[in-house]
């Protein structure tokens, strides 16, 4: 297969990429845009041309003991204010966001390796998703309960300081997602990702117009110790995490050692798309290509990385999958009609081509990608062509294991109860999906998949409000997206009023 590639965007914007590595990138901390401790550094690379884009702080233990310890100092402010009050500077912060809404998409792009039109949903994604929580802020309710002739009510109080941990795939996006304990009360210390870091940077010097000093802090590093001696910090009381799941677990264990702490990990899936043989191929095939998140080159936790068909019609859909995979245009990030850039960085490009051998090893049937694209101009860039492999063995690594990149693997079935079994033999459970015309049957299955977020006859999409999350090694501790955040960042109190 020869997939041309797109050029022209990275040469339009030359200048404006330039430009990054002059700008005076800062961590956030108590109020002050300053650098790393002992002024380190480390460098950020475009995945599109692999050259250097900027150098950005690293910061050290003591920073991010500054910034916990800011937080902590502005906490009694913050939780003082009225959180209509605080909405509306979360509200300000937002259209601050929209305002250098291009200037955002463009970090995330050319630092993550998206598209530029994914890029700009992402701030479309986040704006939504600010003005939700802030709309929330009056539904922090309590309530009282008649047991006895005293009154006896319940008051939502903030938590305390929150440490935000988030990954690359989705920069911009999951950063703005602070809001939710901020308009809960509550200071946070954000640790963005050191693969693509410069969306939050940019996020930070908005933030600090905005907030009072110390309620929004930013700190990043190159490597664990940033984000491990921010989960052990004393003064941290929440944490919320994003990411894969060793890291996960790192995260919890960690936080047991140094206190008590509530912790909430969104992690990784190895999902499951069931297709029966009632229903229409190419509404399956397109299904599982959105589904499959090639636009992000599958670095997403919600990918439906395994596409089960009942076997009637499992020639077929494999067929039009491949060719709708094959088509896709994968190219330069910053050209307005890519359809997919780039892996973050060299050590996901390599990992995705692991899995790929793995897979050919394990006897997988290749039947299109297969590793970096062909022809003029793809000698340099993390490509990986959306990569589909039939005949998959339900218990083949391939089948099991996360990739976290463009590879679909396709595995038949022939009865629902075999379906269900082969969607719940992973240790995973974030996302699945039905795909059938037999109401019954599709209530059925959506009942038996042991994943925290399903779709009837749909995929991947998520809609304001409705909660996201995983179980099993998919995550724990709540929901997000939703109310049930917001209130996340929150304690319940109980009064007690006895009458004399």
């Amino acid at each position: 297969m020869t997939t041309p590639r797109i050029s022209g965007g990275h040469a339009a914007h030359a200048s404006r990429i330039a430009a990054l590595a002059e700008h005076p990138w800062r961590l956030l901390i108590g109020g002050e845009l300053r650098s790393a401790g002992e002024g380190a550094t480390f460098t950020t690379f475009d995945p599109f041309t692999e050259q250097p884009l900027a150098r950005v702080p690293d910061a050290t233990v003591s920073d991010v003991d500054a910034a916990a310890d800011a937080a902590a100092a502005a906490r009694g402010l913050w939780r003082a204010m009225p959180a209509t009050e605080r909405a509306a500077l979360v509200l300000r912060f937002a259209d601050l966001v929209e305002a250098h809404a291009d200037e955002l998409a463009f970090l995330d792009c050319v630092d993550a390796g998206s598209p530029i039109g994914n890029a700009r949903f992402d701030v479309e994604i986040a704006l939504q998703q600010m003005r939700m929580f802030a709309g929330f802020a009056l539904e922090m309710k309590g309530q009282t309960i008649p047991a006895s002739n005293a009154l006896h009510l319940t008051v939502r109080e903030p938590v305390g300081v929150v440490a935000k941990i988030w990954p690359y795939n989705h920069p911009l996006m999951f950063a703005c997602r602070m809001a939710a304990p901020l308009v809960a009360g509550n200071p946070v210390v954000g640790k963005p990702p050191e693969a693509a870091p410069l969306s939050t940077l940019r996020l930070a010097e908005l933030a600090a117009e905005v907030f009072p000093p110390g309620v929004v802090n930013i700190v990043v590093g190159d490597g664990p110790t940033t984000p491990d001696r921010l989960v052990r910090h004393p003064a941290v009381r929440r944490i919320g995490f994003i990411g894969s799941e060793p890291t996960g677990r790192a995260i919890q264990r960690a936080a047991a050692e140094s206190a008590v702490k509530h912790v909430t990990l969104e992690l990784g899936g190895k999902n499951a798309m069931v297709a029966f043989d009632d229903c229409d191929v190419d509404e399956v095939a397109a299904g599982a290509v959105f589904g499959m998140n090639f636009t992000w080159s599958g670095q997403s936790c919600g990918s439906n990385s395994r596409l089960l068909v009942q076997r009637s019609i499992y020639g077929s859909v494999v067929e039009r999958v491949a060719a709708l995979a094959g088509a896709r245009r994968i190219g330069d990030p910053l050209d307005e009609t890519s359809e997919q850039g780039t892996m973050i960085n060299r050590a996901q490009y390599e990992k995705s081509l692991a899995y790929i051998d793995i897979a050919l090893s394990e006897g997988a049937r290749l039947v299109t990608g297969g590793g970096r694209p062909e022809g003029d101009g793809f000698d340099t860039g993390y490509f990986v062509a959306p990569t589909v492999f039939a005949d998959v063995d339900p218990a083949s690594r391939i089948a099991r294991e996360e990739v976290f990149g463009p590879v679909l693997s396709v595995i038949p079935f022939d009865t629902e109860a075999e379906a269900v079994a082969i969607a719940n033999s992973v240790e995973y459970g974030l996302t699945a999906s039905v795909w059938t015309r037999d109401l019954d049957r599709a209530h059925r299955v959506a009942r038996d998949f042991e994943a925290g977020h399903t779709w009837i006859n749909g995929s991947s999409s998520h809609f304001p409000n409705v909660p996201y999350g995983g179980v099993k090694g998919s995550g724990v501790g709540g929901k997000e997206e939703c109310l049930e955040e917001l209130l996340s960042y929150t304690e319940e109190k109980v009064i007690n009023v006895m009458f004399r």
